[in-house]
């Protein structure tokens, strides 16, 4: 079964979230011991969208993510370049689109908001894929990204780095349809950057008033942005 690198060739990823989409939401369960639904509340709550208003949900893998921020009457899409995770979230009732995160296949200015759940830190040039979801957001528009990130208190740190992510492969295999693939998402997680380096990608791709929200102890952040009017 395949796997990406630290490269994260946009093929190889691609192939392999094909390879894990079978059962992906029951390993992502797993994996975070079920934080994984507070966070998207988490998430929808500081998206803030409102009836009317259009959202985009980049990376969204099997639209999980997109129904729950849905539930505010918003109209929101499910953008994803992996065609297998759009397929196993065909039974959730929201649009979706197969597209590439750098090339979006939208006019600019066309949503209210944008978010990115768990998906940023596997595209390739984090501030070129930033600045397309600027481009498509209308000025005064926002951005909201709900992603790992380093925990803040040095012992959390290290008992995530050489306890937890060293045994993520072996907690999700029995569960997961691709088992070298959370090799891969292990050490991306291992890897990203911390939440100030984060917030100077944002603000250098474009966006105004970045700011951060740790969860869980900074094992997850949330970033907030907004497009300047200008």
């Amino acid at each position: 079964m395949s796997r990406a690198g630290l490269d994260k060739n946009r093929r190889d990823v691609a192939e392999m979230f094909d390879g894990v989409a079978k059962g992906y939401d029951r390993t992502n369960s797993v994996m975070t011991l079920g934080f994984d639904r507070r966070w998207r509340w988490l998430t929808r709550r500081v998206l803030d969208t409102a009836a009317g208003e259009r959202v985009l949900d980049l990376a969204a893998g099997t639209a999980v993510s997109t129904a729950e921020y849905a539930r505010s009457g918003a109209w929101c899409v499910a953008a994803d370049f992996s065609l297998g995770m759009l397929r196993s979230g065909l039974h959730r009732d929201v649009p979706k689109v197969a597209a590439d995160a750098f090339h979006l296949p939208f006019a600019s200015n066309s949503f209210d908001a944008v978010t990115v759940s768990f998906g940023l830190r596997n595209m390739d040039d984090t501030v070129a894929a930033l600045r397309e979801m600027c481009r498509v957001v209308r000025p005064g528009g926002r951005l909201v990204i709900c992603e790992v990130s380093q925990p803040v208190f040095r012992p959390i740190r290290w008992l995530h780095h050489h306890v937890v992510l060293a045994l993520l492969p072996r907690i999700t295999r029995p569960f997961s349809s691709n088992k070298a693939a959370y090799a891969y998402l292990a050490e991306s997680m291992r890897d990203w950057h911390d939440q100030h380096a984060l917030a100077v990608l944002i603000a250098e791709a474009g966006w105004d008033e970045v700011e951060w929200l740790n969860l869980t102890m900074g094992v997850v952040a949330l970033h907030r942005a907004v497009k300047p009017a200008g």
